[in-house]
């Protein structure tokens, strides 16, 4: 029987989400309520949904800002999961992300060394890489993330753009501005018809 192919999907919740406080949150952006359920979990929620397993980088030291920016994030979270598969990076701010996309990214992981999902001309997450981009991912540092080493294989010709109808892979909350608006269309019942239009 073959081993299934399951990358470990990192949420990265370590950031101080100074611009969600800038713009007049009382609350960590991801603890903010979107109806009754914290930001984060509601990605949680969609992440358990696919599966897939996870695990959730939280902030290191109240001490050291800089070592909770998205590169060092992503770098711990690798470094925790060694053994994985592969790796989807998933901001923790975007509750709207559906199951099913990151199932779709984990399944063209099998034949591409980096996956960035589009939902039409918009990029998204969750980023996936295979285990080829192991030490690239081991070495980011500070808050630029991994996109030196999506462009790096972008270049190669080993990248895939994946088409995924999902705007919710390109919704984040960075301020309350953000926050209203997601609340707003959870309101309005497009969110909960696209979840179940998903599983078609």
């Amino acid at each position: 029987m073959l081993h299934p192919f399951n990358p470990t999907v990192l949420v990265l919740a370590a950031g101080y989400g100074r611009r969600f406080a800038q713009s007049g949150g009382t609350t960590h952006k991801l603890d903010a309520l979107l109806g009754d359920v914290a930001v984060l979990d509601r990605v949680l929620r969609s992440v358990v949904a696919s599966g897939l397993p996870y695990h959730v980088v939280r902030p290191l030291s109240a001490l050291s800002p800089e070592m909770d920016g998205m590169g060092h994030s992503i770098a711990r979270g690798v470094a925790a999961t060694a053994d994985a598969d592969g790796w989807l990076i998933l901001p923790g701010d975007l509750p709207l992300v559906r199951p099913q996309s990151l199932m779709a990214v984990a399944h063209s992981l099998t034949n591409h060394a980096v996956v960035v999902p589009q939902c039409g001309d918009q990029q998204g997450h969750p980023v996936g890489f295979d285990r080829t981009c192991l030490e690239a991912l081991l070495q980011l540092q500070g808050d630029t993330g991994a996109s030196a080493i999506v462009r790096g294989h972008r270049q190669a010709g080993t990248a895939h753009s994946l088409q995924l109808d999902d705007p919710g892979i390109a919704i984040d909350i960075d301020t309350c501005e953000d926050l209203a608006r997601v609340q707003a269309l959870l309101a309005s019942g497009y969110f909960a018809q696209e979840a179940s239009d998903g599983k078609r």
